[in-house]
C-alpha cells in the first residue's frame, strides 16, 4: 500500500502544488525550483505527487525503464523486439545526496563485474533510476557546480550519454528535476536559475490555523496511515485524472499569436534575459490551460503563471528594493490587463 502523504491532504503552499503539477504534464519545462524555509512539506509534495501519477509500462527487466513504445537502450537494442514482455511500474522518486560522486549519478564501470569475470559492463547510476520519474536534489545550492550543469543538461536532452573508462553508450533519461533549498545557505549561479522552468519559493505559515491544520494532519498520517490514505483517497484521485487528462490533451490547447504576444511584452517589461522565460511561460500557461479543461489559452492562465516562469529571471535592480514577486506583480497589472 502507498504510504506517501496525500497530495490533497497538503495544507497551503499552492504555488507549489501547481508547479509541481505543470512540471508532470508537460516534463519539457525543464524542472521545478523551490526555495523557502526548512520544514514546509517541499520533499513531501514531490514524494505525494509522484505516487498517485498511474503506473507506466515498462520493457520487464530493462535497468532503464524504457517507454516501450518510445525508448531503445542498450539492454532493449540487444534484443529482439519479439522478447521483449512489457510490465508496469509506478513513477520512481530518486533523491541526490550532495555528496554524491559523478560516477554514482551518470553510471560507471561494473568493477565487481571486471574483477570477477574480467566482463566490462556498465553499471547503470542515479540518472537512470529516475528515467520517467522524479529526481529531487535537496539543497541543489550547495551541490558541486559541474554536478548541477551535467543534471540540467541531460534534464534538457532527456539522454545521458558515457564516455569513460572504456564504455561509450546513451540511455534515455527524461525526468522531473525537482531542486529544493534554503536561500540563507548560497544562492544559485544566475545562469543555472535560468535552467529551472518554474522558480517557487515557499514560507512557514504565520496564522495559528494554517499551522494548526498542519500539525493536525500529520500527526493523523503518522498514527493512521492507512485510515487517512483512505479519508484523501477521492481528493487524490481527482488529482490523479486531472493530471492524466491533461496530458493528453496538452497538445491539443490553442495558443493564439494575440496570446504569446501579450507573454513577449510581459518579459519586455521585467527585461529578463533570454527568450526561455517566454517560452517557459507560453508552456506554462498552455499546461494550466489543459489542467483546468479549457480549449485555449487566455489572459488568466498567464497572470496564474507569471510569477513561477519568472521570478528567477529577473535582473537585480539596485534601485528597486521590492522583491521579485511584487515586480512581476506590478508588470502584471501593467500589461497583462483583461
Amino acid at each position: 500500500m502507498n504510504r506517501a502523504f496525500p497530495f490533497s491532504a497538503i495544507v497551503g503552499q499552492d504555488e507549489m502544488k501547481l508547479a509541481l503539477q505543470i512540471a508532470a504534464v508537460d516534463p519539457t519545462l525543464s524542472g521545478v525550483l523551490v526555495f523557502g524555509d526548512r520544514g514546509t512539506g517541499k520533499s513531501t509534495a514531490v514524494r505525494s505527487l509522484a505516487a498517485l501519477l498511474p503506473e507506466v509500462d515498462v520493457v520487464e527487466g530493462c535497468p532503464y525503464r524504457c517507454d516501450p513504445e518510445r525508448d531503445v537502450c542498450p539492454s532493449c537494442a540487444a534484443r529482439p523486439a519479439e522478447g521483449r514482455t512489457i510490465g508496469r511500474a509506478s513513477v520512481p522518486v530518486v533523491d541526490l545526496p550532495l555528496g554524491a560522486t559523478e560516477d554514482r549519478v551518470v553510471g560507471a564501470l561494473d568493477l565487481e563485474l571486471a574483477l570477477t569475470r574480467q566482463e566490462k559492463a556498465f553499471l547503470p547510476g542515479l540518472l537512470a533510476r529516475a528515467h520517467r520519474g522524479f529526481l529531487y536534489i535537496d539543497e541543489v545550492n550547495l551541490l558541486e557546480d559541474h554536478l548541477v550543469d551535467l543534471l540540467l543538461d541531460v534534464a534538457a536532452s532527456g539522454e545521458n550519454v558515457v564516455e569513460r573508462e572504456g564504455i561509450s553508450l546513451r540511455h534515455p533519461a527524461r525526468f522531473v528535476l525537482v531542486g529544493s533549498g534554503n536561500p540563507e545557505e548560497g544562492e544559485l549561479r544566475p545562469q543555472l536559475l535560468d535552467r529551472f522552468g518554474l522558480s517557487v519559493e515557499v514560507t512557514t505559515p504565520t496564522d495559528l490555523e494554517t499551522r494548526v491544520r498542519v500539525v493536525r494532519r500529520r500527526d493523523a498520517f503518522e498514527r493512521n496511515p492507512r485510515a487517512f490514505l483512505e479519508q484523501w483517497r477521492s481528493s487524490d484521485e481527482r488529482v490523479r485524472l486531472g493530471i492524466e487528462s491533461a496530458r493528453t490533451r496538452l497538445d491539443t490547447i490553442v495558443v493564439d499569436d494575440a496570446l504569446v504576444e501579450r507573454a513577449v511584452q510581459l518579459c519586455q517589461a521585467l527585461s529578463t534575459d533570454g527568450l526561455r522565460g517566454d517560452l517557459t511561460l507560453v508552456r506554462a500557461a498552455r499546461a494550466v490551460a489543459s489542467l483546468a479543461g479549457d480549449e485555449r489559452v487566455d489572459v488568466s492562465h498567464l497572470r496564474r503563471v507569471a510569477a513561477i516562469s519568472l521570478r528567477h529571471r529577473l535582473r537585480r535592480d539596485p534601485l528597486d528594493e521590492a522583491g521579485s514577486s511584487a515586480r512581476i506583480g506590478r508588470a502584471v497589472e501593467e500589461v497583462l490587463v483583461a
